[in-house]
C-alpha cells in the first residue's frame, strides 16, 4: 500500500523520496469525513498516477502546532508539495473532476 495512516510527526520530505507525487492529507482525528478524504484520494491517486505517489496523513489533533506551520486553515486538507508548485484542496474529495483540476492531475502530465 502507497499511503500511510495518521503520523504523529511532521511531514518530511526524505518519507517520499522515490516518489514523483509527493501529497500530504491534514485531518483532525479519526472522522467520518477524515476517512472519505483519504479514501477518495487513494482512489483518485491508484487510478491516475499509477503507484507513482506517496500519501502520508497528518493527524492535527495528535500534532496542532503543525497547522500553523503548514497554513492549514480546514480540515480536511490535502496539500501537493511535489511535483511544485504546491497545491491545496479542501474537503472530502468527493468531486473528483474537482480534485483532478485543483491538483494539476491531468493525464497528459503524469505519463
Amino acid at each position: 500500500m502507497k499511503a500511510r495512516r495518521p503520523q504523529n510527526k511532521k511531514p518530511s520530505k526524505a518519507t517520499a523520496a522515490g516518489h514523483d507525487w509527493q501529497l500530504y492529507l491534514y485531518v483532525a482525528g479519526r472522522t467520518p469525513k477524515s476517512a472519505a478524504a483519504f479514501r477518495n484520494l487513494e482512489k483518485i491517486c491508484q487510478e491516475y498516477l499509477c503507484g507513482r505517489y506517496h500519501i502520508e496523513v497528518i493527524d492535527l489533533v495528535r500534532n496542532p502546532h503543525i497547522a500553523r506551520e503548514d497554513q492549514i486553515v480546514a480540515v480536511p486538507t490535502v496539500v501537493r508539495k511535489r511535483p511544485s508548485p504546491i497545491r491545496r484542496i479542501i474537503g472530502d474529495l468527493s468531486n473528483t473532476e474537482g480534485v483532478l483540476a485543483g491538483l494539476d492531475l491531468r493525464p497528459h502530465l503524469i505519463r
